[in-house]
This record gives C-alpha cells, sequence and structure tokens, in this order.
C-alpha cells in the first residue's frame, strides 16, 4: 500500500480513545449535515480500489428521486462522476437473477429525475460489488431484453486481501503515517471481504477500533456512515446503535463549528457596515461643516446633510467660536 499520495487528501491517526457513555439520546437524522459529509468526503475518490475502472466521484446525489422508497435507494447508492456521467451502486452478498427487475427499476427513475432536470438522458453506470460470498464467475453481469440492454459492472471483494488492508492501515496508524483516499475506501469495503455474517460482524468491531484512531473527525464520520450504509444486512443492533450515537456526537459539533463560522461572519459584516455608517456621518459632518462656514443656513444644511438640528449644532458648535 503507498503511503501518500500528493493529490489526496491525509488523514492523522490517533492513538485510541473511549468514547464516554452518553445516557442521554442523541439526534442521528440531521441529513443536512450528513448528506453534507458523505458528499464532499466522496468527492474525488474512485472505485479503482475495489477494481472497478471508472472516473473519480465528482459528488453524491441527487437523492430525491421519483417513486423510490426511503430504504430501497439511499444517498449512498447514486454518484456523480466527473466524466458527467452517473453510477449506481448496490451491494450485493448473493446473486440472484431476480435483482435485475430492482436494477432497472433503479435506473428508471433516475433517468426520468435527471431527463426531467436536464432535458436529455443521462449515461448511468450500474456498479455491483459484491461481497466475499460471491465468487466471480458465479454472475451474469448482462441482461439483454432485445429492445434494451443492461451492462453491470462489477467487483468481487472475494478477491481483496482482508489481511493486507488491516494490517496495512493499521501499519500507518501504529507509525504515524497519514492515511489517504484510497485507504478510507479501503476501510469502508473491509467487513464486506469476509465471508459469513459472523466472520463480517466481527469485522466490522475491527473497523470500528480503527475508525476510533482516526484523528481527522470528517474522516471517521465519513467512514461511520459507510459501514452503516454498506453493511445494514449484516450488522448487529447493539453495534449499529453505538455507531450512530457516535456519529451524532459528531454531528453535533459540526453543527456548532458550522455556527461558530455563521456567527464570526455574522460579526464581521456588522463590523463593516458599521465602519462605513460611522465613515458615511464624517463625510456629511465635513460637508456640514463647509456649508455653515460659507455662510449657509441651519435649516438649508440640515435639509441637504441629513442630520438633526440637535446634531447639527454638535457639529457647528466649535466653529461659532
Amino acid at each position: 500500500m503507498s503511503v501518500k499520495n500528493q493529490n489526496q487528501s491525509p488523514y492523522r491517526s490517533r492513538k485510541k480513545t473511549q468514547v464516554k457513555k452518553n445516557d442521554s439520546a442523541i439526534a442521528y437524522q440531521n441529513k443536512d449535515i450528513a448528506s453534507k459529509v458523505m458528499a464532499e468526503e466522496f468527492k474525488g475518490k474512485t472505485f479503482a480500489v475495489y477494481g472497478i475502472d471508472v472516473p473519480k466521484i465528482k459528488r453524491v446525489g441527487p437523492t430525491n428521486l421519483p417513486a423510490i422508497e426511503v430504504n430501497e435507494l439511499r444517498l449512498d447508492n447514486l454518484f456523480e462522476l466527473e466524466d458527467g456521467s452517473y453510477a449506481i451502486v448496490d451491494y450485493e452478498s448473493r446473486y440472484a437473477e431476480e435483482n435485475k427487475n430492482k436494477y432497472l427499476g433503479y435506473i428508471a427513475r433516475i433517468a426520468q429525475r435527471l431527463y426531467n432536470e436536464n432535458g436529455r438522458f443521462p449515461l448511468i453506470r450500474f456498479i455491483i460489488i459484491y461481497t466475499a460470498d460471491v465468487e466471480k464467475g458465479a454472475t451474469i453481469p448482462h441482461l439483454n431484453m432485445g429492445c434494451m440492454t443492461m451492462k453491470l459492472e462489477e467487483a468481487f471483494l472475494s478477491d481483496i486481501d482482508s489481511k493486507e488492508i488491516y494490517d496495512g492501515i493499521k501499519h500507518k496508524m501504529d507509525h504515524n503515517i497519514s492515511l489517504v483516499d484510497e485507504d478510507l475506501m479501503r476501510l469502508i469495503i473491509y467487513p464486506l471481504t469476509f465471508k459469513g455474517n459472523q466472520a463480517k460482524r466481527k469485522a466490522i468491531n475491527d473497523t470500528i477500533e480503527l475508525v476510533d484512531r482516526i484523528d481527522e473527525e470528517s474522516a471517521s464520520l465519513f467512514v461511520y456512515k459507510c459501514i452503516l450504509a454498506f453493511t445494514d444486512k449484516v450488522i448487529d443492533r447493539e453495534t449499529a446503535q453505538e455507531i450512530r450515537r457516535r456519529i451524532g456526537m459528531m454531528t453535533q459539533v459540526e453543527q456548532i463549528i458550522e455556527q461558530e463560522k455563521i456567527d464570526a461572519v455574522n460579526e464581521a459584516v456588522e463590523k463593516a457596515v458599521k465602519s462605513e455608517q460611522a465613515k458615511a456621518e464624517q463625510t456629511m459632518e465635513q460637508i456640514a461643516k463647509n456649508m455653515f462656514l460659507d455662510g449657509d443656513s441651519i435649516e438649508k444644511i440640515s435639509r441637504c446633510v441629513g442630520l438633526s438640528m440637535a446634531r447639527l449644532e454638535e457639529v457647528i458648535a466649535p466653529l461659532k467660536i
């Protein structure tokens, strides 16, 4: 595994720390923060580490697709790529020919939404990432219905060395070497490189231990959300709740940081406005003084510069001495 790529974002690791328990419920349904994190963190990443040759991800979305159930197509399923095409990504732990009905439904609905928005049909790629339970050669990646043909792009996590992923990332953390985007993309699918639910659940817990050592919270949040999304069929309820709790804590911090940024901008704008107002008042006062010295009446000066009579008296008082 490479140590660092200058074109990728590095993520520092930290010593393992224990997250304190909190009995109070932590809000998890903060979709604005979650969507923002997913969109920002997926940008520039690639599925090439899974053996799929497609352009890099430009952004996540769009997700408000017509006639799609909430649990049918998630935020993390649809990506816009750098070449302008869209990639639907689905994870399967078994091959079933009937699943192609589901894929056709996804494609039709996404095509409808994007056509309505752009006035043309999009180029859509459909990527199936099979867990280690499915071996290469056991699937049929295409469907020919005469009037249309669907070609799937497949990745088989059975081809990926689980031990290499874990040992490589752990080595970097142990030696305080920055993680890069490829490391995060490997980490989020690490549990799926194992066969059977029991092995996957153990790998999820091992992944959580590694994620806890990532110093960059946005990277940790990205991996946690991906673990929930990509292992939702095998993760146990207790582990899922713990991950949601951690995500809740992180998103609360994100909200605080965002509010601090907003407050700082508002304060700067307010100071700038006050400064401009002060400069305008000084200008009007100087004009009032010049008019007074030219012999204009107080009433005329007040009408021209917009100062009250009381304030105008204060401004020209020194000139009467």
